[in-house]
């Protein structure tokens, strides 16, 4: 009896025994591998949060206790508020303007037949990183159109459609019956029909000549409806010749455009002047006299470049940055969400006789509804951040105009201001900005995952 009553709790003894070694072969396991990532976790997220919301409460050199006195400095500071409001101008602008892009290439680029390498050429700059992307936008749009592609662009089509400038810095030679007034060169005097009026002048470049421009040629004999001269560069290189009068080695100036304003102020005739300088105005009035004159438009600087980089202009063009180089990637991620999407639907659809746009708006972008929102959500969240392109494109002047958020606690904390108190500040911020699309998106993330 005793035996049949000791052999159950040795078997039982040693059960328990095996199951608590096993428990504890279970839980190193499971030590020796999330052990590393806690640590990891702690010392890289943990512990800067924690040490970020403490460091908020002390002064700039972190040795006197000063409660929320930073937290009042910065909703006080001007500049945190043009930061907070940059950031909210990020948040309605560059998302929605991505999200959209990115889902007009994924359903157009769907119906090609070389889509692969058209996604490749609109994801690519997924590749460059902020830095150099800023760089090349900042190298684009400079206002000079001799270094920004942007504004020779725009210099291009203004010349070929507006009137181009020709001769910037013209005017008149003393003494020779003609004088500016307001960038206008005229005559002093009313000129007769029949008569000749020339036009001497000076301060204008030699580079500025266009090329094959000849000798300036004294204008025919005009009629008695016709007034007539030249127009031409009263210098000759190297120096010598008469002033006022037309020499061999001095230019005549091309293009320049001569009215024939009565005493009213009317424009009654007009001519441009070619080769040579000369020019003729024809249909004048036998016996009326007018003023000749230059208009200004001959003597302005011409086409230039727009100012891009103003402080006007700068948060247009960090945040065409910023969506040259996020499209590709919401592109690529609704384009994902549409291949794996239930085409069936749109086949009945087009054969219930459903137009294309009918079936994008009823249809797939209802179905790709989850897809657009992860992507808006993940680049609210990047903007939110948004740190390289403001820093690297904006030049000095242009900062203040661009700041944002994190640019801001940048400067406070490490570039210049030496307030690791306030930079701790804004950094919690940014973070309590950061936290509701953050638990969105991992909301979003559960909810797929459980499906």
């Amino acid at each position: 009896m005793s035996r049949t009553l000791t052999v159950p709790v040795q078997v039982r003894g040693r059960g328990h025994r095996v199951r608590g070694r096993g428990r504890a072969r279970r839980w190193l396991l499971v030590a020796g591998f999330l052990g590393p990532a806690l640590v990891v976790l702690g010392a890289l997220v943990v512990y800067p949060i924690v040490y970020t919301v403490l460091r908020s409460f002390f002064d700039r050199s972190g040795s006197s206790f000063v409660g929320w006195q930073n937290y009042v400095t910065m909703f006080t500071n001007d500049t945190t508020f043009t930061a907070i409001r940059n950031n909210l101008m990020w948040v309605v602008v560059a998302p929605v303007t991505v999200t959209i892009i990115g889902l007009i290439f994924a359903v157009l680029i769907d119906k090609l037949g070389w889509k692969t390498v058209f996604r490749l050429i609109v994801f690519m700059p997924m590749a460059i990183s902020m830095l150099a992307a800023g760089v090349i936008f900042r190298g684009m749009f400079q206002e000079s159109p001799q270094l920004g592609v942007v504004n020779a662009a725009i210099v291009s089509v203004q010349s070929l459609f507006g009137e181009q400038a020709s001769y910037p810095g013209a005017k008149p030679r003393e003494g020779t019956g003609i004088e500016a007034d307001g960038g206008i060169v005229a005559s002093s005097e009313t000129v007769p029909a029949g008569g000749t009026q020339d036009f001497a002048l000076t301060g204008i470049r030699q580079s500025a000549l266009p090329e094959g421009a000849v000798d300036a040629r004294a204008a025919e004999g005009p009629s008695g409806t016709e007034i007539a001269g030249t127009v031409f560069l009263d210098v000759i290189r190297g120096g010598g010749g008469v002033q006022g009068e037309i020499e061999a080695g001095k230019k005549g100036l091309e293009g320049v455009r001569v009215d024939a304003v009565d005493a009213d102020g009317a424009i009654r005739g007009y001519a441009t002047t070619g080769a040579g300088g000369a020019y003729t105005i024809e249909g004048l009035a036998a016996g009326e006299s007018y003023r000749i004159a230059l208009p200004a438009a001959n003597f302005d600087a011409g086409a230039q470049g727009v100012s891009w980089l103003s402080a006007s202009f700068i948060n247009i063009v960090v945040i065409l940055a910023y969506i040259w180089i996020w499209a590709g990637f919401a592109m690529v991620m609704i384009a994902s969400g549409l291949s794996a999407m239930d085409r069936s639907l749109q086949e009945a659809a087009r054969t219930d006789g459903a137009g294309e746009w009918q079936i994008f708006t009823r249809i797939t972008a209802p179905l790709l509804a989850p897809v657009l929102v992860v992507v808006f959500v993940t680049l609210i969240i990047n903007v939110l951040k948004i740190f390289d392109l403001v820093y690297v494109i904006p030049p000095g002047v242009s900062k203040p105009a661009a700041n944002v958020i994190a640019v801001e606690m940048w400067t406070v904390s490490f570039g210049g201001g030496n307030n690791q108190g306030l930079g701790s500040a804004l950094a919690i911020l940014l973070l309590i900005l950061v936290l509701p699309s953050m638990i969105v998106n991992v909301r979003r993330f559960k909810e797929e995952r459980g499906r």
